[in-house]
């Protein structure tokens, strides 16, 4: 069975950083990963992808103080957050989306909570 498992949140206060990690069973090391987020009342957001070839986006709201990267070796996608605001406070889940793709439903890692204090 294929999944995504997304760990690494918390509560930190504003200006403060936190590291997200993201490993999925369909191959983290190769396939296209999404960073999401979503709060209350408000559609999920795409915040940051890697794709199989490495091209790294990103939104403009964390442009800038998010880094996505992967490492290959540990087959794994982390998400650096630096100078994290209130505002990133939100549930925060990895997708699979190579894998979702290819198996037309998604594959996304366990929920993550990010609280961040000001």
């Amino acid at each position: 069975l294929m999944s995504a498992a997304g760990v690494g949140g918390g509560l930190v206060q504003a200006g403060g950083s936190l590291t997200l990690s993201c490993t999925s069973s369909g191959g983290s090391s190769i396939n296209a990963i999404g960073w999401y987020r979503q709060v209350p009342e408000k559609e999920r957001e795409i915040i940051a992808t890697i794709t199989r070839s490495g091209s790294i986006h990103y939104a403009d709201s964390v442009k800038g103080r998010f880094t996505i990267s992967r490492d290959s070796a540990k087959n794994v996608v982390y998400l650096q957050m630096t100078s994290l605001k209130p505002d990133d406070t939100a549930v925060y889940y990895c997708k699979d989306i190579t894998s979702s793709l290819v198996y037309g439903r998604d594959f996304w890692g366990q929920e993550t909570l990010v609280t961040v204090s000001s």
